[in-house]
């Protein structure tokens, strides 16, 4: 059987800008969360894949599952708890999307890592990232699962900063460094970039990133494409497909799922250290493609295979 693809992290309800039919602005209630964007676009794409986190029973949490549901999405590493989904309230900039969270004695902050669930052996990727990975309880227990998984199965890391719930930035920074030095794959956008490491060369990130174990970091540019830096095949530059963008909410996060997908498709991810420039090529370019649907559409709407191809 295919072997898992799972992530771990956020999953909550973002409230987008709409307009209503008398011309009047509203908030629409929708399925977010970087780590529950990620799934629902390997699944889409044809994986196997799982979430893995807390979540809510609230009406907030059953919109949650059965949004994940709908897409094939296993719940089975999750937990649900008698608790508060987290929200997000979303304000678009220029079509970027900029956030108000809350997220106090939320599921999301329930949940606790039980080494015995996971059966390393059937799961080729683990992915952890963004809001969970910010202060304990979930910094902590996210870390202990990833410490476990190491050198069991290939680990992808995407910080996705949010500086607006980040109090302590050279903490956040330390927390974040943990996370990379264990991570085989790093997806960085050019916002996430700046916020972590300024005004550094990032090559000379990029460098220091690999030579601490990374086998993969992956700079994503918005409309002027990806650069990714590998152990083997050394720096490949793709452009981004040329489409109309309705925003660019969960772009990054069907990005990286559809380059974990890719991945796997091409015995990738088995050692990630051994990929050929080409397979490498194709996985970022494939990735590309469905990144660049999403954004054609409104909100986190990652593509199914039908719809982008090989």
């Amino acid at each position: 059987m295919t072997k898992w693809l799972l992530s771990c992290g956020d999953a909550l309800i973002d409230f987008v800008p709409v307009m209503t039919t008398d011309g009047s602005g509203a908030l629409r209630p929708v399925v977010g969360g970087s780590c529950i964007n990620i799934p629902i676009a390997m699944s889409r794409l044809g994986a196997r894949a799982g979430y893995i986190g807390g979540l809510a029973t609230d009406m907030y949490g059953q919109m949650i599952a059965d949004h994940a549901e709908a897409s094939k999405v296993s719940l089975d590493f999750a937990d649900r708890f008698d608790a508060q989904t987290t929200l997000a309230f979303v304000k678009l900039v220029d079509g970027h999307a900029k956030y108000a969270f809350y997220d106090q004695a939320t599921a999301a902050r329930m949940w606790q890592y039980q080494p015995e669930r996971f059966p390393w052996s059937e799961i080729a990727a683990l992915h952890v990232g963004s809001t969970t990975l910010i202060e304990d309880p979930t910094s902590s227990e996210t870390l202990a699962l990833v410490r476990g998984a190491k050198g069991k199965t290939t680990l992808s890391f995407d910080p996705n900063c949010r500086p607006g719930l980040v109090e302590d930035i050279a903490d956040y920074r330390r927390r974040m460094a943990d996370f990379a030095t264990c991570a085989d794959l790093i997806r960085l956008s050019d916002e996430d970039f700046a916020y972590l490491y300024g005004d550094t060369d990032e090559g000379e990130v990029a460098a220091r990133l690999l030579d601490n174990g990374a086998k993969l970091v992956v700079l994503t540019r918005g409309g002027e494409g990806a650069v990714a830096w590998h152990s083997k095949a050394g720096v490949i530059s793709i452009a981004a497909p040329k489409v109309t963008v309705a925003d660019t909410i969960g772009a990054g996060d069907t990005f990286l799922g559809s380059l974990l997908v890719a991945l796997q498709e091409r015995d990738g991810l088995e050692d990630l250290a051994k990929l050929t420039e080409a397979k490498l090529r194709e996985s970022l370019e494939f990735a590309a493609r469905c990144a660049a649907i999403t954004c054609s559409r409104p909100g986190a709407n990652p593509p199914w295979r039908e719809e982008v191809g090989a």
